[in-house]
């Protein structure tokens, strides 16, 4: 399947925090067909460095979209049946409109002149954009991590547009220890010489803050048992027998092509923004879900071996949307991937999400 990235430009955005922007460019990505009804719709949600592109190739490419394995012809999230829309979130750096866009005030861009945004800010825009392609309601929303957050912003704002939403591997708000990982990340990117205060388009990246923040966040991404099968150490401490400060572990190595690897495709001052976002996310007031006229089906998933969003959270969810009357399927998937298991772990996550939606389908489309 090839896809083209599309562009949409908003008018002026006011924020949550009542600052403007003068304008919004949005990418996104469209697979499947709309149908006539334009009540198939699935809007994918991506995570913290991802963008739109979650499905098939672009021209050229060698390799496919993030969430290939399961957005297509047949997987869980079914070309076949439904039409998929991802967009690249608000303070990203694939197409929409963030730190490293041009401010029209300056001609320069905006680096830490661009304003501070929220979870609900880049649901605003997704909203924007599904209202300029004329969809009254979403079938379904789903994302993970960060993008699960998202669902769960859209449920708060705009609940009366939301059919049924999948959280996958999410939390309602983030502790202090996920606060603490950002932030070290943060301070890893802003101790880089290189930062110059976010201004440092004209004069070079900090690569190498950005590099160790991103070692930081994968570990994070993974667990322990899967380290353990992916980077088995007992061979190489037998051959590295000469002490020194290089990549002596596979592990080692793979942090480091990892960071190498993220720093040619996302920009340091969207890390921030982004992460600093997710900080502030809190769905978890009185206010959610309390209006006893709305009624969504959800599916809240998660995953044994993910410490980074741990199962807990996911029942926090759980017990939450219970408590306001909603109707909530759980499923908590033995994995040993970790925190990545939202993106690797196919098998199970693409059966309970088919039958979910499928179930869903036929009640509410086929059924008219």
């Amino acid at each position: 399947m090839t896809v083209e990235t599309k562009y949409l430009t908003l008018d002026k955005l006011v924020l949550e925090n009542r600052q403007e922007l003068p304008s919004v460019t949005v990418a996104y990505e469209t697979y499947g067909t709309l149908n006539a009804q334009k009540d198939n719709v699935i809007l994918i949600t991506h995570a913290f460095t991802g963008d739109a592109h979650c499905a098939g190739y672009h021209e050229g490419d060698e390799k496919p979209g993030w969430w290939d394995n399961m957005v297509g012809s047949d997987k869980a999230f079914d070309t076949n049946r439904y039409f998929i829309i991802c967009s690249n979130i608000l303070g990203g750096c694939q197409g929409t409109t963030g730190p490293s866009s041009i401010n029209p005030k300056t001609g320069k861009e905006y680096g830490l002149d661009f304003p501070a945004i929220s979870i609900s800010d880049m649901v605003k825009v997704q909203k924007k954009l599904i209202d300029f392609l004329g969809i009254e309601k979403l079938f379904s929303i789903a994302g993970g991590s960060m993008g699960g957050m998202q669902v769960l912003q859209w449920v708060n704002d705009y609940p009366e547009k939301v059919i049924s939403a999948i959280p996958i591997a999410t939390t309602m708000r983030h502790t202090p220890q996920q606060i603490a990982f950002n932030e070290v990340g943060r301070q890893s990117v802003m101790a880089d010489i290189a930062w110059n205060g976010g201004h440092y388009y004209q004069t070079g990246n900090p690569d190498r803050g950005l590099a160790v923040a991103r070692m930081l966040g994968h570990i994070t991404y993974m667990s322990d048992i899967s380290m353990k099968e992916k980077f088995p150490i007992e061979k190489e401490k037998e051959k590295n027998t000469k002490f020194n400060f290089n990549a002596d572990f596979e592990v080692e190595e793979y942090l480091r092509h990892r960071g190498s690897t993220f720093v040619k495709r996302f920009d340091a001052n969207s890390y921030l923004y982004i992460s600093k976002a997710m900080d502030h996310f809190d769905v978890n007031n009185s206010a959610f879900l309390n209006d006893k006229n709305i009624s969504i089906k959800f599916l809240v998933l998660s995953f044994k071996s993910d410490w980074l969003y741990p199962s807990e959270q996911s029942e926090d969810i759980v017990k939450s949307l219970k408590l306001r009357g909603q109707k909530v399927t759980y499923c908590n998937i033995d994995s040993t991937y970790g925190h990545d298991a939202f993106l690797l772990e196919k098998e199970n996550e693409e059966k309970i999400i088919k039958s979910f939606l499928n179930n869903l389908y036929d009640e509410v489309i086929s059924g008219k």
